[in-house]
């Protein structure tokens, strides 16, 4: 249960060894999330990552490997998060992503699909299971990273812009059907973040650190914004790009 100032006690970050995923760990451990189930691809990240979690504050923290690129195994993973927590969960992060080249990817079939199902099928599916268990406890809040990058999808990342984009529209129809239900959902859109992910890309306008990102996602927490945006200037950013004509779109996005 939240505790008294709306601050999770309980906490499962799906994509825990993420940079942004980390940084935001961190953060709750020390407002006083005391449990914190971990599940990523790396077992010596995962491990990182607790070392961090328990520093932090957090009295009981425990692991659950797994891969994105199976998404059958998604309904196992959530439920094995769940049953180690033990107990009521009050928020569950859902941070798995890929991005990696889009131009070595675009003409790979198996690549491109391990893009689209890291980035929306697997994430899709653990919603899934995790809908079904925070709305049988009545309570709870899922936040799920998407990014700017699914407002209005670029030539020069369509592939994981694309993925990210169905997974936001997917959540926006999913935080609907939670009204009523005890449980909340709230995307976040950052724009581009210097993190292992996105090494090699150049610095554009509005890039800013995880610290930032972090910030942006504590403060919106703690207010229920549906949608987090970090930058905040992004929101009003995009109100415009979103609707320009397709020809100025590609020049001044893509150039």
């Amino acid at each position: 249960m939240e505790n008294a100032f709306g601050q999770p006690q309980t906490l499962i970050v799906l994509g825990g060894t993420s940079d942004i995923a980390r940084g935001l760990t961190k953060k709750l451990a020390a407002a006083r999330a005391h449990t914190v189930v971990l599940a990523g691809r790396s077992r010596n990240l995962l491990d990182e990552a607790s070392e961090e979690a328990t520093t932090y504050g957090a009295a009981t923290v425990d692991t659950v490997v797994f891969d994105a690129k199976d998404v059958t195994d998604a309904g196992r993973v959530v439920a094995e998060c769940f049953d180690k927590v033990g107990d009521t969960v009050d928020l569950v992060v859902v941070a798995v992503g890929l991005m990696g080249d889009q131009f070595e990817k675009e003409d790979d079939a198996a690549l491109a699909g391990e893009v689209a199902t890291v980035n929306f099928s697997w994430p899709v599916a653990a919603l899934a299971e995790t809908r079904r268990r925070l709305v049988a406890q009545g309570s709870g809040r899922i936040l799920v990273m998407s990014s700017v990058a699914a407002v209005r999808v670029r030539r020069s990342t369509y592939l994981y812009g694309g993925a990210k984009a169905g997974l936001d529209r997917l959540c926006e129809g999913m935080a609907d059907s939670l009204e009523g239900t005890g449980v909340r959902l709230q995307l976040v859109r950052p724009g581009v973040v210097r993190t292992r992910m996105s090494a090699g890309l150049p610095n554009v306008p509005f890039t800013t650190d995880v610290d930032d990102v972090v910030k942006n996602i504590m403060k919106g927490l703690a207010n229920g914004d549906p949608v987090i945006w970090s930058p905040p200037i992004l929101r009003y950013l995009f109100a415009v790009l979103r609707h320009l004509p397709r020809s100025l779109w590609r020049k001044v996005m893509d150039r």
